[in-house]
């Protein structure tokens, strides 16, 4: 497979593939490069229905132009105990951003919230976190308080500092569904105010009265699916 930098035709290219409909692994065969190129290459130029390759070359241009030592990506491992290659972990860093970025998350809680994931402790001090991410605390606290809110961070004091980490845990997609699901829930009961205020028989009130219903049913459905995952996960004692 070809190592060299995607090319304007490249990108063109996989551009057209994803007007076709074509799959990551299809765009990547025809071009002679890894799948993961094909989905990194989307996934930091505006994912999958915003790629635009005119755009993505000129961001290429602009990266490879800037000065190794102005870079504003930092790899969150800088020294790592497990010999693993910093480059490699700082495009994955990046990628997993991207992706976070994508599902929603705004980008400096995503940025926060990956540099959490690749950090092996799992926990960062605030100072630790400006300086890889080299941000305000402002930024920080604001991205923090964001991922609080989706039950994706929670605060703890270090036992031997006494500072305030930000800490994910173990328990942090079980904790986070849980909060989606008490969302969706919330969400339903205010449907359903809605509707006495509509009228149920009405056209308006019909829509919302079917909203609160498929609600309510998701809920239960996901609150059932973690509570099994939770049960059954490796390590679990009943």
């Amino acid at each position: 497979m070809s190592e060299g930098r995607l090319s304007q035709q490249d990108r063109q290219r996989i551009a057209a593939g994803l007007a076709a409909g074509r799959g990551y692994a299809e765009i990547a065969r025809s071009l002679g490069r890894s799948t993961s190129t094909i989905s990194r290459e989307v996934a930091r130029n505006g994912g999958p229905a915003g790629y635009r390759p005119g755009e993505a070359q000129r961001a290429s241009v602009r990266r490879a132009r800037r000065p190794k030592n102005a870079s504003t990506r930092s790899a969150p491992v800088p020294a790592d105990p497990y010999g693993r290659d910093p480059d490699a972990v700082a495009e994955a860093f990046e990628e997993l951003t991207t992706m976070l970025a994508q599902t929603g998350l705004p980008q400096m809680a995503a940025n926060v919230f990956a540099c959490l994931y690749v950090t092996d402790s799992g926990a960062l001090t605030v100072a630790e976190l400006v300086r890889q991410l080299r941000v305000s605390p402002a930024s920080i606290s604001k991205a923090v308080a964001f991922l609080e809110s989706q039950g994706l961070v929670r605060r703890e004091r270090d036992a031997s500092s006494r500072r305030e980490q930000y800490v994910l845990g173990g328990d942090l997609w079980y904790r986070s569904l849980l909060a989606t699901a008490q969302r969706n829930t919330a969400l339903a009961e205010s449907a359903r105010r809605t509707v006495a205020v509509l009228g149920s028989a009405t056209p308006a009130g019909a829509r919302v009265a079917e909203a609160a219903e498929f609600l309510d049913r998701i809920g239960e459905e996901l609150v059932q699916a973690v509570e099994r995952w939770w049960h059954d996960r490796p390590g679990h004692q009943s």
